[in-house]
């Protein structure tokens, strides 16, 4: 019981150090590359803390898994370089007996980790994409600043008022510009004013104006002059998000034949299962031997967790491929990490018995 309590006391304490640290970076990565997005005009300004909490939450898989393999191995590794493992393996504690507490510890990390990533991850995919779709919306429909030219992509114009009335709506002094079938198409009018159709037409509808169509470098043009003209600003129709195998559902994911829908089923499935293999494989590679300095399994874990993590996503990209299915993939390398890390745990358990036994002979 003392075993149980110390052990899981100092695993909560660094299992909260690590994720704070690894939650930073995640977001430094996270604001750098949205910030840059946004610098390009790709995103909108004010749409950027949100668009880090939903990315944020997108990778919170990874990241706790990660935190809990770290958490573990360096837990356990303090321990065996300031010989308390010593002491309760001469206490009658053997290396086995650290599996319940740790399993105990590592349960509501386990159980957050598959709500991420089958539920919540996806979830928080779709959400970024439709925000992302919103933030677009919202910034091409944004009521025109007097004194500025605003470009409406979707409709493939430029326009520019002079002035803009709140009260009745009405605008003066607007300019308009575009090409249609190749032409240049100038429109300029002394009063206009903005229409929304019920459909979510949005139009300028101009009065008293010109209209100027031609093609650049020709003397093709003509002059039209008009009481009244509708310029269509904002189309109704809703553009698609964008397809993305990692924001559909698992429900949906399930039940489709895809290669791409397989491959991302694997991954999702796969998180879950690279978390407890990861906890079991951080007990043995904790062991800290004196002669081969303190460094050296930490060196063996991150290149074992960098094998692991890769093993994964080449067979992620195999059954995307179509040549390999989807049980055997899952199969495949998470049954030969369980090996590796049965091997281990013999080779820990073997090297104790085998010190026991020398000491019964010596004595």
């Amino acid at each position: 019981m003392i075993f149980r309590r110390s052990l899981v006391r100092e695993l909560t304490a660094t299992a909260i150090g690590l994720f704070v640290v690894l939650l930073a970076i995640l977001f430094t990565q996270s604001v750098i590359r949205i910030l840059a997005r946004a610098a390009g005009g790709a995103v909108a300004a004010n749409g950027v803390l949100a668009l880090i909490g939903f990315n944020a939450m997108f990778y919170l898989n990874i990241l706790l898994a990660l935190a809990l393999f770290l958490t573990v191995l360096l837990t356990l590794s303090r321990w065996y370089r300031d010989s308390e493992m010593v002491v309760w393996f001469t206490s009658g504690v053997s290396l086995t007996a650290c599996l319940r507490p740790i399993l105990y510890f590592a349960a509501p990390f386990l159980v957050a980790i598959v709500l991420l990533s089958l539920f919540l991850s996806p979830w928080a995919e779709q959400r970024k994409l439709e925000y992302e779709r919103q933030l677009e919306q919202r910034e091409e429909l944004s009521i025109l600043s007097p004194g500025l030219f605003r470009e409406f992509r979707r409709a493939g114009i430029v326009v520019y008022i002079d002035s803009f009335n709140p009260v009745d709506g009405r605008i003066r002094n607007v300019f308009l510009h575009s090409v249609d079938e190749g032409k240049d198409s100038t429109t300029v009018a002394r009063l206009g004013h903005l229409v929304e159709e019920p459909n979510g037409d949005r139009f300028v509808v101009l009065e008293g104006g010109r209209r100027y169509e031609g093609r650049a470098g020709t003397a093709d043009f003509r002059l039209i002059e008009f009481d009244k003209l509708g310029r269509r600003i904002e189309p109704s129709e809703v553009r698609a998000l964008p397809t993305s195998n990692k924001a559909l559902p698992t429900a949906a994911l399930l039940v489709s034949d895809g290669r791409g829908e397989r491959a991302e089923l694997f991954w999702r499935i796969s998180v879950p299962i690279l978390a407890l293999v990861l906890t079991l494989l951080a007990i043995p590679l904790a062991y800290v031997n004196p002669r081969m300095g303190r460094s050296f399994n930490l060196i063996a874990a991150a290149f074992l967790y960098m094998l692991y993590t890769n093993c994964i996503n080449i067979v992620q990209s195999m059954i995307a491929q179509g040549t390999l299915g989807l049980w055997a993939g899952l199969a495949i390398p998470h049954i030969t990490a369980l090996v590796v890390v049965l091997l281990l745990f013999r080779h820990q358990l073997s090297l104790r018995g085998l010190f026991g036994h020398l000491r019964l002979r010596r004595g």
